[in-house]
């Protein structure tokens, strides 16, 4: 029986994690689940799958989630303090799927000995990947990437030895933009945005997708899982999104990681590692799709996948600083006050800004907050200059 915590249990990862779970009902066993504010929810799932821990992020969500439990044994927590404990309980596995720079410290908890964690939340890597990686080695804990593309090379890997990888590729699908001309992409929506082509996910990484930060936020995930420098990391636009990832090895061989686009393909990997669980996943059928295509992605109406490298390659704080420009730019945009084009401009406009403060690469989780929030300052500053040009 495999002890199982989800971290972002009502999100569209912890979603899929718990379809995966109520599928082997005799294999898995749950710790603890938790979600940002939706106690009704949470307290539904918890009572379902028998937890024994359920934690709401939001504070002011704590009564209702602690009444909707009464009776059941479960035990009810809210804020930092909760979250630390469930990245605590007793568990053999951590499905950590919080969204956003919030789920650092939780993450970061989870660690420990002998235990793995399937890991969605790429905010942690992109915040503080030397950091992240360091303590995982250190306490021996096990990191499975979640995303499908890096999920895909860390299969591919086992094809030979590290010191012979040449390069590793990640695609994109390229959004629901790929087509569109510049002119065009000033006038998108929000709703035209959420509407993905291949993919069903949460707003953030929805709109991620579609300004290609996503992909860029993986080129510095990739960097800090498998150790490969932006030197040998590169990205194709594979509009199916059937082929995840490729690893090509110095001696021509290409080896690629195919399915269909259903991330439960991906979390099972996660769940059952070493072993592969049997379930009803969705069966790759080559034939019945024809053709697969794949294209360079156009830099110059995604510049977010540009800056996303440009900040790998600097370094420091960089990175810690891209991603939380990004989080307060894509939260602008969804609440109607900067347009598309706005995001990568004030995402370029904070990194601009942050270059005169030297920020150093975060050692610690206080010091990863700390250019998490100087970032975020910056861009609250800008932002007024990008809501006027989008006016």
């Amino acid at each position: 029986m495999v002890k199982v915590t989800v971290l972002g249990a009502t999100g569209s990862i912890g979603a899929s994690a718990i379809d995966l779970l109520r599928r082997a009902p005799g294999r898995h066993r749950v710790a603890a689940l938790t979600a940002r504010r939706d106690a009704p929810r949470l307290a539904a799932l918890a009572r379902e799958l028998g937890a024994s821990l359920a934690v709401v992020a939001e504070p002011n969500s704590y009564r209702e989630l602690k009444d909707a439990l009464a009776g059941s044994g479960i035990e009810a927590a809210a804020g930092r303090e909760g979250l630390i404990a469930a990245a605590n309980a007793p568990a053999d596995v951590v499905v950590a799927a919080i969204t956003g720079v919030a789920g650092l410290e939780p993450t970061l908890a989870a660690l420990a000995p002998g235990r793995r964690i399937a890991l969605a939340n790429k905010e942690c890597l992109v915040s503080a990947g030397r950091l992240f990686m360091a303590k995982a080695a250190a306490q021996g804990a096990t990191v499975l990437p979640v995303d499908s593309e890096h999920n895909a090379v860390f299969q591919a890997l086992a094809a030979g030895p590290r010191e012979t990888v040449e390069r590793v590729t990640l695609t994109a699908s390229g959004g629901p933009f790929r087509t569109f001309t510049p002119d065009r992409l000033k006038y998108v929506t929000a709703q035209e945005a959420l509407r993905h082509p291949t993919w069903t996910m949460g707003a953030k990484i929805t709109i991620d997708s579609a300004t290609l930060m996503n992909k860029g936020l993986e080129l510095i995930e990739a960097h800090h899982l498998f150790g490969i420098g932006s030197d040998r990391l590169d990205v194709l636009v594979h509009p199916q999104s059937i082929v995840h990832a490729l690893v090509a090895f110095r001696d021509g061989a290409v080896v690629a990681g195919l399915s269909v686009p259903d991330m439960r393909v991906p979390i099972a990997f996660c769940l059952a590692w070493p072993d592969r669980i049997g379930w009803e996943a969705p069966r790759l059928d080559l034939a019945a799709l024809g053709a697969l295509s794949f294209e360079p992605p156009d830099l110059i109406r995604f510049p977010s996948l540009a800056l996303a490298r440009a900040a790998l390659e600097a370094g420091g704080g960089a990175p810690t600083v891209l991603n939380a420009a990004n989080e307060v730019a894509v939260e602008a945009f969804l609440a109607g006050r900067i347009g598309f084009l706005g995001i990568p401009a004030l995402v370029e406009a904070v990194l601009a800004r942050a270059v005169s403060e030297s920020l150093a690469e975060p050692a610690t989780v206080k010091e990863a907050l700390a250019v998490d929030h100087i970032a975020r300052s910056f861009a609250s500053d800008l932002l007024p200059e990008f809501a006027a040009k989008a006016s």
